[in-house]
């Protein structure tokens, strides 16, 4: 019997993808002219006495895209400032600091003006411990930490739109109702998939309640739940069709395999670094959110649109 033959794949707008791709390494994609660097003078020295919510998202943004620390983040700003003949005040270290714990990170998205199809995952994120090869090599001196990244990304324009940074003890099904109440109310969603994680029935409530569809397997060893409720009626739905179909046909019949999809963005965000450089959980969050902001800026930029070739 003869081997079938693979599928390949091109890109069809490959110029315009190759634009946004350079791009992305502008500094004028994220050091804006327009944004307002406040600061009061004091005697014949310029203190810089207060910094708006973009400048001090600016720097930091400057710091994770070029893993920076802070001290070095403020010599980037400061040159850049220089070289553009600017009369602009430069903030310090301790200030940027003090501020990347409790900024309100602005986290850019679009709306694509179709209901949501929201994929739901979760990750780990190191904070503390060797690397990885290092500890392959000659094991771990020093207990690994992590925290766990939640997000629910669209399908549609890869923006990622909802975002929950919790300790490593906690569970995925839990924080589901969290990222879609992250979702305005008048914005409609489509369908919600997950994995077997979530095959919870909060998980399966919460998705009922915004008038959605949940694409989210059984687990191994489900069964069949009482038929109390409208969760359960749903939740049963998908059992018998797996059961009957097998769990493939399943996947492929819903499309489940969209979910690829979250998991190449969860893949994206650890290429900023295997680890976040913040200890402090407040700053570890904003980090986070600013590596999010990165990403979706990205994905404004432009995005390969690929088909397969017959």
């Amino acid at each position: 019997m003869p081997k079938p033959t693979p599928t390949r794949y091109r890109t069809t707008n490959w110029s315009t993808y190759n634009a946004s791709l350079r791009q992305r390494g502008s500094l004028s994609v994220w050091f804006d002219p327009d944004m307002v660097w406040h600061a009061e003078k004091s005697g014949k020295r310029r203190r810089p006495e207060t910094f708006s919510e973009a400048a001090i998202q600016t720097c930091l943004t400057l710091k994770v895209l070029f893993g920076l620390p802070l001290r070095q983040t403020v010599g980037l700003v400061e040159s850049l400032i220089q070289m553009a003949g600017l009369d602009w005040p430069v903030l310090d270290f301790l200030t940027l600091c003090r501020r990347q714990a409790r900024i309100a990170v602005q986290i850019p998205y679009r709306a694509s003006g179709q209901p949501l199809n929201l994929l739901v995952d979760s990750t780990s994120i190191k904070f503390r411990g060797n690397g990885e090869w290092l500890t392959r090599k000659h094991g771990a001196s020093r207990r690994r930490q992590w925290r766990k990244l939640h997000i629910a990304l669209d399908a549609g324009t890869g923006d990622v739109r909802a975002v929950e940074f919790t300790s490593s003890r906690q569970g995925d099904s839990p924080l589901l109702p969290e990222l879609v109440s992250q979702i305005p109310p008048d914005e409609p969603i489509s369908t919600v998939t997950a994995d077997g994680a979530y095959d919870t029935r909060r998980c399966h409530e919460v998705v009922i309640e915004r008038g959605a569809n949940g694409i989210i397997p059984i687990r191994r060893n489900g069964r069949a739940w009482k038929a109390d409720c409208p969760a359960a009626i749903t939740r049963n739905e998908i059992f018998h069709a797996t059961r009957h179909l097998g769990r493939a046909l399943w996947k492929t019949w819903t499309r489940y395999h969209v979910r690829s999809r979250v998991e190449a963005r969860m893949n994206c965000l650890k290429r900023f670094g295997e680890r976040i450089m913040s200890r402090d959980p407040a700053r570890q969050t904003a980090e986070i959110h600013i590596r999010i902001a990165i990403m979706n800026t990205f994905s404004a930029l432009g995005r390969a649109e690929i088909e397969a070739v017959t």
